[in-house]
């Protein structure tokens, strides 16, 4: 396959097989005004939806979401989808035409860490060797020799999980990553900042320090302010294993920096064809490809998750935390890649140039190029850019 990022960001890769059938509302930038609407996918059109709403916020707490969105049929027309998508690419954008960005805007963008018992392990021996990549083999050995993969089948909260812990620590290794794994409460923290996250065909950001990192692909469930689970997308958790390695502490390093965080390509909202029960049964798939020629697989089965999609939402928003603008909540992931890239034992890391692919039928695929993060363009447009945009077009006027 070509390293050209172009050639992947067509509509047959990055649209659901079933897309015909499909709600599928993303976010677009307008040149012509200067900043961004939203759109709905209708064949290979972009529908402006800025009647309905002007922020993806706002449109997704609407009570009758999809009955208003199947309304819409006279909207008008942005541009086209396979054009927007070519245009998307970052280092060969058109920046006189529409290109796509992340679907979400003023949401809390929120991520459930420690969720699957394989990357629930890889953190236990990032603790362990204390963030260097040369050390992990021959911790990670150990572990497994030792917990092997007991842990499968434990109930997060359960008695088994506080006998299990007991085990653990009379070994000396038990770990904060396991206390959230499989005690009674998730991790639940901040993955980045509303309005910074990126789209598909986007740069995404490496730390410059880091010299072990990775993506996590992770199926990303769209929650509005009242708690209600109401569509899904793919996301890029790009993370420096290196950096929680050395600390838990620097957990805000590790995951928030410019473009570490990739949205998309549109949500897709839950209707008669697409439930919550479509991502339980989903196979996340992902492939590396870097500018060398190295390539790299992997697979996530949402099955294999240790507490259920719906209960991370719960431990996420409800009467002790509430996101008036609604959140965007990552599911966690079961991939930590240990294949050698550079060095025998030292496991893998990202190259800049790599092209990250994130797949799944139901939601097609997210794609992005890796680079350092202060080699990306600076995130610049917040929320108050948004707001005064949105003023000078005329879409905050109450209704």
């Amino acid at each position: 396959m070509t390293h050209d990022l172009r050639s992947h960001l067509t509509s047959t890769r990055c649209l659901p097989a079933d897309a015909g059938r499909a709600v599928l509302i993303g976010r677009a930038w307008l040149p012509a005004v200067n900043g961004p609407a939203l759109v709905r996918v209708d064949g290979d059109s972009l529908l402006d939806l800025s009647a309905i709403a002007p922020t993806s916020s706002e449109l997704l707490n609407r009570p009758a979401l999809l009955r208003d969105i199947r309304a819409a049929n006279a909207s008008p027309r942005v541009g086209s989808l396979r054009d927007a998508l070519a245009n998307s690419a970052e280092a060969s954008r058109d920046a006189a035409k529409p290109w796509l960005l992340a679907p979400c805007d003023l949401q809390a963008i929120k991520a459930s860490g420690v969720t699957f018992v394989a990357s629930m392990l890889e953190r236990v021996i990032e603790e362990q060797a204390r963030g260097d990549p040369a050390r992990a083999d021959a911790v990670r050995r150990k572990v497994a020799g030792i917990i092997g993969e007991n842990l499968r089948n434990v109930r997060p909260g359960s008695a088994q999980a506080a006998r299990v812990k007991g085990v653990l620590q009379a070994e000396g290794l038990w770990s904060q990553y396991l206390e959230v794994g499989i005690g009674p409460d998730a991790e639940i923290f901040t993955k980045v900042q509303p309005m910074s996250s990126v789209g598909t065909g986007a740069d995404v950001g490496i730390h410059r320090r880091s010299t072990w990192n990775n993506p996590e692909p992770e199926i990303v469930l769209v929650v509005n302010a009242r708690g209600e689970t109401v569509g899904a997308t793919l996301g890029n958790d790009v993370n420096l294993r290196d950096f929680e390695g050395r600390s838990a502490l620097l957990l805000g390093r590790a995951k928030d920096n410019n473009a570490s965080c990739a949205i998309g390509p549109f949500i897709r909202l839950f209707d008669e064809h697409f439930t919550i029960d479509t991502i339980r049964r989903a196979d996340l798939s992902m492939r590396v490809e870097g500018e060398d020629g190295f390539v790299l697989r992997g697979a996530c089965p949402i099955s294999e998750i240790s507490r259920d999609p719906l209960d991370l939402v719960a431990h996420a928003i409800g009467p002790a935390h509430q996101y008036p603008d609604g959140l965007m909540l990552f599911l966690g992931t079961m991939f930590a890649p240990t294949e050698d890239r550079h060095a025998a034992g030292e496991g893998f890391t990202h190259d800049v140039g790599d092209i990250v692919t994130i797949e799944t039928p139901s939601l097609g695929a997210l794609v992005n190029r890796v680079d350092y993060a202060d080699a990306i363009a600076p995130w610049t447009f917040g929320a108050g850019a948004l707001m005064r945009n949105l003023a000078e077009r005329g879409l905050l006027a109450q209704k």
